[in-house]
């Protein structure tokens, strides 16, 4: 067995975990990054950077290149299927109080691989693909962290374990948290096509929400690629979801001729709303979807595990450059990113799907007169663009001690 010795041991090296790891790297801080897969996955799922993450990217000169990578839209729509009507928010009326007054349309595997690659440069850390987190022991003084590599059992002694494992960790179910909240009843199918939608539907923009009762759907650009999203029924089995006429009834029924759109993906999810009761557990902290899940809409699934991500590593700078103190500043921690996902993150991303789901029904018409009140009115627009955002929750986050 190979015996290691590190400061911090980080499981996963998506894009929360990747952050993680280069921003402790970059401060001076000892860190081990193990990830299962043979490289970063080639995960499709999110592919929107908000501003306040953009700002935090900023620190380590990676956002000018997701900027090249990527699509700007500072604008978004929330339309109706059926008749067409849009209501649209422009994301340039809080520039005052952003660098970056627009989402950046790229898919997460860049970010990851950006700064996988680039930690590697900095002293005192060590990448390592093809190693899976099996177990770890923790006592009063560190964490004896396990992981599996094709040849062998690794043993890693660190003063604290981070897990950024993703929806299935292992971290979070050697910790045996309660991860409270509800499984949405319908699957979610994503496509993703070469196809010019843009050229084949009237007023498109890059992020565009549309509310149907009987088939809602998302349709997001990001630079090589359209990713069409709709809901699928539970009971359908997977193989039907996948095969062509599935897909030609979709597109058939957007565009006209679903037959003659060729697909590059197909993809079934199983969407969840649920939140760790604890993200810190003495010298293990889960971050990201490790520690707390929601539906796509809005786009907010990864930029808060990157702000999570940001969160805990501040106060981990602030312990070892700093002399701070350890239980009082990771207590902090848990209380602001706890207090944000919960009462933020889980409540948005209910109303917003709520909003494309309902279709036509009676709520749905209050729900819509209510957004179109709030786009009229210049106050109640900027405090809109201010949440879907995400600035103000973390403007709210800082006044949590």
């Amino acid at each position: 067995m190979q015996h290691l010795k590190t400061q911090i041991v980080i499981a996963g090296a998506g894009p929360v975990g990747s952050v993680a790891a280069y921003y402790l790297a970059s401060k001076g801080i000892d860190v081990i990054l193990l990830e299962s897969g043979a490289d970063c996955a080639l995960d499709l799922r999110a592919s929107t950077f908000h501003p306040p993450t953009l700002e935090m990217l900023d620190q380590f000169g990676i956002t000018e290149r997701l900027i090249k990578q990527g699509l700007k839209a500072p604008v978004y729509h929330f339309r109706e299927r059926k008749t067409g009507a849009v209501i649209d928010f422009d994301m340039t009326e809080i520039a005052d109080q952003t660098r970056f007054p627009y989402r950046i349309q790229c898919e997460q595997y860049h970010l990851s691989r950006m700064l996988s690659d680039g930690v590697r440069d900095l002293p005192g850390t060590d990448v390592r693909f093809d190693h899976r987190v099996v177990g770890f022991n923790q006592d009063q003084t560190g964490v004896d962290v396990y992981a599996e590599t094709p040849h062998e059992i690794v043993q890693i002694r660190a003063d604290y374990l981070i897990g950024a494992d993703g929806s299935n960790s292992i971290i979070r179910k050697w910790l045996d948290t309660d991860f409270d909240g509800f499984t949405y009843p319908e699957k979610f199918l994503c496509f993703t096509t070469t196809e010019p939608l843009e050229e084949k539907l009237p007023n498109l923009c890059h992020v565009n929400y549309v509310s149907d009762p009987q088939e809602w759907m998302v349709l997001l650009k990001v630079p090589s690629l359209w990713r069409v999203l709709v809901p699928a029924r539970e009971d359908q089995p997977d193989a039907e979801l996948l095969a062509d006429e599935k897909k030609n009834d979709v597109f058939g029924r957007l565009l006209g001729n679903g037959e003659a759109v060729e697909t590059a993906h197909r993809t079934i999810y199983r969407v969840h709303q649920r939140v760790a009761k604890k993200f810190m557990h003495d010298r293990v902290a889960i971050i990201g979807d490790a520690a707390h899940l929601n539906n796509p809409i809005g786009g907010f699934g990864m930029n808060s595990g990157i702000h999570d991500a940001f969160n805990l590593c501040d106060k981990f700078d602030r312990i070892y450059n700093s002399g701070a103190d350890a239980d009082q500043s990771l207590g902090i921690f848990e209380r602001q990113r706890h207090t944000t996902t919960h009462d933020f993150i889980q409540a948005q991303t209910i109303r917003n799907m709520e909003y494309l789901a309902e279709g036509e029904s009676g709520e749905h018409g209050r729900r819509k007169a209510e957004m179109q009140r709030v786009h009229d009115d210049p106050e109640a627009r900027r405090g809109f663009l201010l949440r879907q955002s995400m600035i103000e929750s973390l403007e709210q986050e800082k006044q949590v001690a």
